[in-house]
């Protein structure tokens, strides 16, 4: 076999192997759809509409998130085919390594290690942010070299966001006691959460001054679209639902309806509260780290902004389950191919979690949310799962002709095909291009670092090239 034939080798997909990855099945329905939007509804609802109006959209806001949950929706059903078709934990990798073969699946792989690293940090930046305006309220306030990281805005010289740093290891430890457990947890957060955000709509919404949304898009369309590919930020929750395929009790039923019914339930609060925002503090002011806490200060109801902070505290940290979630079990899928060390596949026998795996994540995670700046850290989420949504989105049309997965009955099929799969290609790399060169330039290097390490370990051992190369001695 060429060399280029090895690095394109393709996972084969047997569909009795779905239920023996030593991974539990205690997912319905209704967690799946939790898990989305707890993870959807959280990180973004609480961080990005005040920067995407600050920055490049405006009062027009609401419209780049009306954008990015189009084009989000098409990737969904992408996904929602891939993974009632493949309920194998990996989400996009696993995908990707089955259709294109095992070199593009690792480009992607480590993408989406650098999507769930920066996510699960700069929400436990805002985490940090939301919980200090709590304690405010209380009287208490720890020194600022203890809850900024070094470059904030105001903070001079080095600095450990302390706060962010335990609030990773806590849900870490959480994450390691059983996702049964976790899952619990986070149904009763994600609905305390919601309960939150329609309290500020309904409270801020009589404080609407209509000469706020004028000029409605200050920065043109392009601000517009610079807004939506940021925007993307916010939608990430349904690609960690996907990882959790394995863990579900009906894949086939179940992974659609999870991956659907979330991205819908969180499109509405997004347009909702982004409108709501705008209107009520001008966009120029909205560049801060808890912009729905800032917005009822500005209004003087004080008494909903301590309430909203509680709420994006307890609704920050079903982000932080899921993504840690979603992060771990990506690292498991892949060393379970051999490309990673075996110690990131080790499940415990107790609670058929990957401990080892939860804690290297947890702790690697902690460390940057506690000193890298949440501006620095926000956008370079988007890129790697942007890059994820336009692969799996394109991968849907080789899907469709791979010879082994054409005689699994997929409970769901992608709409409009093959145009709506094209479409929703086509349209994530236009958002990737839309990107600042900063990210471009610092996933550059990611990926570089992450070629260096497939061709030092991965490519070696690989447990399929492992498989080829004793086929081939034996002939």
């Amino acid at each position: 076999m060429k060399a280029s034939q090895r690095l394109l080798v393709k996972k084969s997909v047997n569909p009795a192997n779905f239920n023996k990855g030593g991974l539990e099945k205690t997912l319905s329905a209704f967690s799946l759809t939790m898990m989305g939007v707890g993870a959807i509804v959280g990180s973004g609802i609480f961080i990005t509409p005040g920067i995407i109006a600050a920055k490049y959209a405006g009062p027009a806001a609401m419209l780049s998130f009306v954008i990015a949950a189009v084009v989000c929706s098409l990737a969904a059903l992408c996904y929602a085919e891939f993974s009632s078709t493949i309920p194998l934990a990996g989400s996009a990798y696993t995908y990707v390594y089955t259709v294109f073969g095992e070199f593009l699946a690792w480009i992607l792989g480590w993408s989406l290690i650098s999507e769930y690293l920066f996510a699960v940090s700069s929400v436990a930046v805002s985490w940090s942010s939301y919980f200090q305006n709590l304690m405010s309220g209380f009287g208490l306030k720890l020194p600022t070299f203890l809850t900024a990281a070094a470059g904030t805005a105001g903070v001079s010289g080095a600095g450990f966001n302390l706060i962010a740093f335990v609030v990773v290891l806590a849900v870490s430890l959480l994450l390691v006691g059983g996702l049964q457990e976790s899952t619990r947890v986070n149904s009763i957060m994600v609905i305390v959460k919601i309960l939150v955000i329609v309290l500020f709509i309904g409270v801020a919404i009589f404080f609407v001054k209509p000469a706020n949304y004028h000029p409605f898009m200050p920065h043109g369309v392009s601000g517009l679209v610079k807004g939506a590919s940021l925007a993307f930020y916010a939608y990430i929750g349904f690609d960690a639902v996907s990882t959790a395929s394995e863990e579900v009790k009906n894949p086939k039923r179940n992974m659609p309806i999870g991956i659907v019914g979330s991205l819908v339930v969180a499109s509405i609060l997004y347009v909702a509260m982004a409108a709501v925002l705008v209107g009520v503090v001008h966009y120029s002011m909205l560049n801060v780290g808890d912009p729905v806490a800032y917005a009822l200060a500005v209004i003087h109801q004080n008494w909903a902004a301590g309430i909203v902070s509680l709420g994006a505290v307890v609704g920050m940290t079903t982000v932080l389950i899921v993504m840690l979630y979603g992060g771990t079990r990506l690292l498991f899928a892949i060393s379970r191919d051999g490309l990673l060390p075996k110690v990131f596949r080790t499940v415990s026998p107790h609670t058929k979690v990957p401990v080892k795996s939860t804690w290297i994540f947890g702790i690697i995670a902690s460390v940057f949310a506690a000193v890298i700046p949440l501006d620095k850290i926000a956008e370079l989420v988007n890129i790697g799962t942007l890059f994820a949504f336009a692969m799996v989105s394109i991968g849907v049309v080789f899907l469709r002709r791979h010879e082994t997965l054409q005689q699994i009955n997929s409970s769901f099929k992608v709409p409009f095909y093959p145009v709506l799969p094209v479409v929703s290609f086509l349209a994530c790399v236009y958002l990737m291009l839309n990107l600042q060169a900063f990210t471009w330039h610092m996933f550059g290097i990611w990926l570089v670092i992450g070629i260096v390490i497939y061709f030092a370990y991965s490519y070696r051992h690989s447990r399929i090239r492992a498989g080829l190369r004793a086929k081939e001695s034996k002939s």
